[in-house]
């Protein structure tokens, strides 16, 4: 049976100046940056997924204060906010699983600013939506239920193949289709790449006591354990395991992986309940060694999938998006063709070096707490409470992970591009 196409338009048109591959949020984001910027600016959004799918997502993510300033000024954050838990407080522990006692190494007030906390905790679908429903009324075009199946290599266009046998032309493609990117392989971009031999089981969890907006990462032997607020008495998990003992976890009935589960959470905030469905995921570091070709551009996933240890894989994602229209928009605006490769290196310049300082960074840290071993849990805990003591250092932290930064694109600053 043929692959379904649905756009929010009549029909879709045999040429476009930009083609976006994924409707996840880098996508979305992209191409309401775009589109709100440079409305006369064509944009078409392919995805493979059917309609509606995104719906189904539980997961949620932690947006930087940067990302919120982003969203704000795409004019999206006002319908996301309601829905968002603010992280007013944030605790660091290092134990053992087994210990009765998890004595706190590092604590962190939420705030960057007074009144703006350094992240917000929101739903994946929500996200979505606020982004889908921006894209609709500016006059972003989209397609769903139709992969790019390739693309041919042109002068002054690429031919985009997608769906069943369609084609449409345009100046620039890019990829949003996630870590294992098949546009990536298509265009002769390779990785590097390892496994950590680790899974992320992520659940949203219902408990009896509030939470009051506090986040607390636990680091445990098999790997960090995060628990994040969300609104209500409720919190979305990443459980760090080795994948063996992850996707047996997976496996277990409710009952098995709750006593699981209050082991490693406790009973702070009372009696614990697994709200819908719980999902396992490998974790790995992925790093393309380009992020353009000509006509072509990697964003998001694409270019990079790193450990979630410092909760920055979907906040690097923003930085793309905004990096990648800034570069889009300056050059329309000087009468420069787009796609050339002489535009896309300044994105990749911007953000090539970014993305591989925060995947080594992960990498070290994941390698760093994710073991038992005696002399370096010392060593590691001795960081941490030195941290502690240091109020500038601590303040330096929040505000990296917040993504504050004069070099951001302008987007991450609240400013207009």
């Amino acid at each position: 049976m043929a692959e379904r196409t649905r756009t929010h338009t009549t029909e879709v048109p045999g040429s476009t100046d930009i083609v976006i591959a994924g409707a996840g949020y880098v996508g979305m984001a992209t191409a309401v940056a775009l589109k709100s910027s440079a409305p006369h600016l064509s944009v078409t959004v392919i995805d493979a997924a059917p309609a509606g799918v995104w719906r189904k997502d539980t997961r949620a993510s932690a947006i930087a204060a940067a990302a919120s300033r982003m969203l704000d000024r795409l004019g999206c954050w006002e319908e996301i906010l309601p829905k968002a838990q603010p992280i007013n407080e944030m605790i660091v522990t290092d134990s053992r699983t087994s210990d009765p006692v998890r004595p706190v190494f590092l604590t962190f007030n939420g705030e960057v600013e007074p009144g703006e906390p350094f992240a917000h905790m929101v739903e994946n679908r929500d996200l979505n939506a606020a982004l889908r429903s921006k894209a609709e009324q500016i006059g972003v075009t989209f397609v769903e239920g139709a992969p790019v199946h390739g693309f041919d290599n042109g002068d002054v266009h690429l031919t985009v193949r997608y769906g069943d046998d369609k084609t449409l032309r345009t100046r620039l493609l890019l990829a949003a289709d996630g870590v294992k990117s098949r546009l990536r392989d298509m265009a002769g971009i390779k990785t590097v790449n390892w496994e950590y031999g680790q899974s992320g089981i992520v659940c949203t969890v219902a408990h009896a006591r509030p939470h009051n907006g506090r986040a607390e990462e636990h680091f445990l032997p098999a790997g960090p354990f995060a628990i994040l607020p969300l609104s209500g008495n409720r919190s979305s998990l990443v459980w760090t395991e080795r994948t063996a003992d992850a996707e047996r976890l997976i496996r277990e009935d409710d009952f098995v992986f709750e006593a699981e589960l209050e082991q490693r959470f406790g009973l702070k905030l009372g009696e614990l309940r697994i709200e819908g469905p719980r999902k396992a995921f490998p974790l790995g570091l992925t790093l393309a060694r380009d992020f353009v070709k000509p006509r072509f551009a990697l964003i998001g996933d694409a270019a990079h999938g790193i450990h979630p240890i410092a909760g920055q894989g979907l906040n690097l994602g923003f930085k793309d998006a905004a990096a990648i229209a800034e570069t889009i928009v300056d050059a329309d605006r000087l009468g420069l063709d787009i796609g050339s490769i002489a535009v896309l290196e300044r994105y990749q310049t911007w953000r090539r070096f970014d993305t591989v300082q925060m995947g080594v960074t992960t990498d070290v840290l994941n390698r760093l707490f994710s073991n038992d071993n005696v002399p370096v849990r010392a060593l590691r805990d001795f960081g941490l409470g030195l941290v502690e003591r240091m109020p500038r250092l601590k303040g330096f932290f929040i505000r990296q992970a917040a993504g504050l930064s004069t070099t951001s694109p302008k987007l991450l600053q609240g400013q207009p591009i």
